[in-house]
C-alpha cells in the first residue's frame, strides 16, 4: 500500500518556481490530446466550413414537421448533426483558447464558433414552434408508429411542458439574434480574469518574491505564517478592487440578461426560467436555503473553534484555509495522487476503475499551470467524441489530489454516458452533475481516514473533510442566496452597484460565518471574483448534490450492492429522465429536506470527533 502520508511535510517556504513555465515547457504526457478531437488546426477550419455549409440542410424541413413521421425523424436527425459538429468545433476551440489564453488564434477560434452557434439557433429555430403547433395527439400517434422517433419520448414530454415559455417562429428568431450578445458579460470577465488581471508579487516564508495567481494563491492561503497569509489576501483583493465598479456593471449586466429572457418567455422569475429547464420547482431552490439557515450552527461552531485554534481575536478571511494543525503541510505529487484515486474508489466496481485508469493514461488531463492558462478546474466533453477533457492547474498539494478526483467524478459520468445514450440525452443537468463529482470525493475522504491511526494525521483529514463541506455546502448556499437576492432586488426595479452588491455580501457573510467571524471591507467585495455568478443560477446545485452524493456513498461504503449499481445506472443514463427522478432512482429524494439535514449534521460529527481528539491531546 501506498504510504500517502510520506508527503506531510513540516510547514514551510512555498516550493514554487517564481516564474510560470511556458506551455512548451511542459511535457506532452501532462497534456490533453486535443488531436483526439481534430488533427489540426486546418482540420477544424475545414469542418469549420463544413459546418457553415451544413446549414442550408434544415430549409427543407421548415413548414414539413407534421407531415408524417419520417418527416419528423429527418429533420430531428439534420439538427443533430449540426449540433454534434458544433459541439466538436466548440470543444476544440475552448480547450485550444484556455491553454493560453494570450494567444489571439484561439481566442479567434472561439469568437468564430460563438458566431456560427448563434446561425445554427437561428436556422433551427423554427423548429421548437413548428413541433409545438403539431396536435399532441398526432405527435404521440407518430411516436408510436416509428421506432427511431419513439427514443424521443422523454424529450417530446420535456417539450410540450414547456409549450407556455415557447414564442412564435418570430419571436424565437428574434431571441436567437441576441444569443452572441448576451455570451457577451461572460466573455469579458473570463477574458479580464484570466488573462489580464496580474496581482505582482508577494514574499512566501522565507522572504522570496513569488509572482501570485489565482491557481497558487489558495498555497499562500494555507501558508502557516498569517503575514504571509495576510498579504496574499490583501494583493489579490486590492488589485480587485481597482477594478470593482467595472466588475459590478459585468455583473449587472449578466443579471440584467437573466431577467431579460426569463421575461420573454413568460416567467415570473430569472429564478424560474432557471430551474425550469430541467423541470426543478422553485420549492426545491429555497429547501437548500431555507435548511441551511436553520442549520448553521455547525458552522459557527467551526468558525469558533478555529478562533480557538489559531488563537486569534477573530477568524479573518485568511484564516479560512489555513489548516489548523500549523505543523503539518500536505503535498502530494501528480503521480502518487491518481494511485490513491485509484485505491479509493474501488467501492465502485470494477468497470469505473478501468474506465478512469484509462482517463489516466490516454490524454484527458492537462495537468499543470502554465502561463496564459485558464485557471480552476473543470470537466468538458461532447457527443461524438469518445473521452472528456480536463482541465486541471496542479500544485502538488493535498486540494489538488481531491479536486482530480472531483473532475474525474464529472468525466466518469460523461464517458459512462456518451457510450449508453443517444445524442438527444448525451448531456446531464448540473443538478446531477455535482452528485458524480463529490461522492468521488467522499469515498477518497473515507479512504484517507480508514488508512491512519495517527491522531495529528486524522486531524488533518477532518480539517479538510469539514473544509470541503464548509465550502461545497454552506459557502455554496450563501453564493445562492447572494444570487437570488440580487436577482430579485433588480426585479423590484433596484440598480446594481458595486456598494449595493458590497452590502448584502456583508450581511450575509455576518449571518453565514457568525460572531467569531471578522468581515474584513476588503472581503465585502469577494462576488467580483465568483465565475459561477455569470451561469445563471448553478451554484446551489453544488450543496444539493454533496448533500446527494454524501447519502449515496455512505451506503456504498456500507456494500450496499443494489444502490452502487442503481448509482451507476445512474450514471449511464444522461439526460433521459429529469434530474429530480434520476436521483430518486437511486434512493435520495432532493425534493425533501432530509439530504441537506444530514448533510449539515454530518459536519456537526466531524466537528465533536476533532474536538474529541483535540482534547486527548491537550490541545483545545
Amino acid at each position: 500500500m501506498t504510504n500517502f502520508f510520506n508527503n506531510i511535510l513540516p510547514g514551510g517556504a512555498l516550493s514554487q518556481a517564481k516564474k510560470l513555465k511556458e506551455r512548451v515547457e511542459i511535457e506532452s504526457i501532462y497534456k490533453w490530446k486535443t488531436d483526439d478531437i481534430f488533427s489540426s488546426d486546418g482540420a477544424w477550419e475545414e469542418k469549420f466550413n463544413t459546418l457553415k455549409n451544413m446549414l442550408g440542410l434544415l430549409d427543407p424541413c421548415r413548414g414539413r414537421l407534421n407531415e408524417s413521421a419520417e418527416k419528423m425523424l429527418a429533420c430531428l436527425k439534420t439538427r443533430e448533426d449540426i449540433n454534434i459538429l458544433l459541439g466538436k468545433l466548440s470543444l476544440y476551440a475552448h480547450l485550444k483558447s484556455d491553454e493560453d489564453s494570450r494567444v489571439s488564434k484561439y481566442q479567434a477560434y472561439r469568437e468564430r464558433i460563438s458566431g456560427l452557434e448563434v446561425q445554427v439557433r437561428q436556422k433551427e429555430s423554427f423548429i421548437q414552434p413548428e413541433l409545438l403547433a403539431v396536435p399532441e395527439d398526432s405527435i404521440w400517434l407518430f411516436v408510436k408508429s416509428n421506432k427511431e422517433l419513439a427514443d424521443y419520448k422523454h424529450y417530446f414530454d420535456d417539450l410540450l411542458r414547456s409549450k407556455k415559455h415557447v414564442l412564435n417562429q418570430e419571436g424565437e428568431h428574434l431571441l436567437t439574434l441576441s444569443g452572441d450578445m448576451s455570451q457577451s458579460p461572460y466573455q469579458i470577465f473570463s477574458m479580464f480574469n484570466n488573462a489580464d488581471i496580474k496581482f505582482g508579487l508577494v514574499k512566501d516564508e522565507s522572504g522570496s518574491e513569488i509572482e501570485l495567481t489565482k491557481s497558487n494563491f489558495i498555497v499562500f492561503m494555507k501558508s502557516p505564517d498569517r503575514k504571509v497569509r495576510e498579504n496574499a489576501f490583501r494583493t489579490m483583493y486590492m488589485t480587485y478592487n481597482q477594478w470593482i465598479n467595472t466588475l459590478a456593471a459585468s455583473l449587472s449586466a449578466v443579471v440584467k440578461r437573466d431577467i431579460f429572457y426569463a421575461r420573454a418567455r413568460n416567467y415570473d422569475s430569472a429564478l424560474e426560467a432557471a430551474l425550469d429547464s430541467d423541470n426543478i420547482p422553485l420549492t426545491v431552490y429555497n429547501n437548500v436555503i431555507n435548511t441551511i439557515n436553520q442549520n448553521l450552527e455547525p458552522m459557527h461552531h467551526y468558525i469558533g473553534m478555529r478562533k480557538r485554534i489559531l488563537a486569534v481575536d477573530k477568524v479573518a478571511p485568511w484564516d479560512l484555509y489555513v489548516p489548523l494543525l500549523k505543523d503539518f503541510r500536505w503535498e502530494l505529487p501528480y503521480e502518487e495522487g491518481i494511485i490513491i484515486i485509484e485505491k479509493a474508489l474501488e467501492p465502485l466496481g470494477p468497470d469505473y476503475i478501468q474506465g478512469m485508469k484509462k482517463g489516466f493514461s490516454a490524454g484527458w488531463f492537462d495537468v499543470f499551470e502554465n502561463a496564459g492558462k485558464r485557471s480552476g478546474a473543470y470537466s468538458s466533453a461532447t457527443y461524438g467524441i469518445s473521452h472528456p477533457f480536463m482541465l486541471l492547474n496542479y500544485q502538488g498539494m493535498l486540494d489538488d489530489m481531491f479536486t482530480v478526483a472531483h473532475e474525474m467524478g464529472h468525466s466518469m459520468h460523461s464517458y459512462f454516458t456518451l457510450q449508453n445514450q443517444p445524442f438527444v440525452y448525451s448531456d446531464y443537468t448540473i443538478f446531477v452533475a455535482e452528485v458524480a463529482s463529490t461522492l468521488n470525493e467522499a469515498l477518497l475522504m473515507h479512504y484517507l481516514l480508514k488508512n491512519t491511526e495517527d491522531r495529528d494525521k486524522k486531524l488533518y483529514l477532518l480539517n479538510q473533510y469539514v473544509d470541503q463541506l464548509r465550502s461545497t455546502l454552506y459557502i455554496q448556499v450563501f453564493f445562492a442566496e447572494f444570487e437570488k437576492t440580487v436577482h430579485e432586488k433588480v426585479e423590484a426595479g433596484e440598480a446594481i452597484t458595486a456598494e449595493f452588491l458590497n452590502q448584502i455580501s456583508r450581511e450575509l457573510y455576518f449571518r453565514y460565518y457568525g460572531p467569531d467571524f471578522e468581515v474584513d471591507s476588503l472581503y465585502d467585495i469577494n462576488w467580483c471574483r465568483i465565475p459561477h455568478f455569470y451561469y445563471n443560477f448553478y451554484v446551489y446545485q453544488y450543496a444539493s448534490g454533496i448533500s446527494a452524493a454524501t447519502a449515496l456513498a455512505q451506503k456504498i461504503l456500507n456494500g450496499d450492492v443494489k444502490t452502487r449499481d442503481a448509482y451507476l445506472h445512474f450514471l449511464k443514463q444522461g439526460g433521459s429522465d429529469y434530474s429530480i427522478s434520476l436521483l430518486r432512482n437511486t434512493g435520495v429524494d432532493m425534493t425533501s429536506p432530509g439530504p441537506i439535514e444530514d448533510t449539515a449534521g454530518r459536519l456537526g460529527k466531524l466537528l465533536d470527533e476533532m474536538e474529541r481528539l483535540l482534547k486527548d491531546e491537550g490541545k483545545n
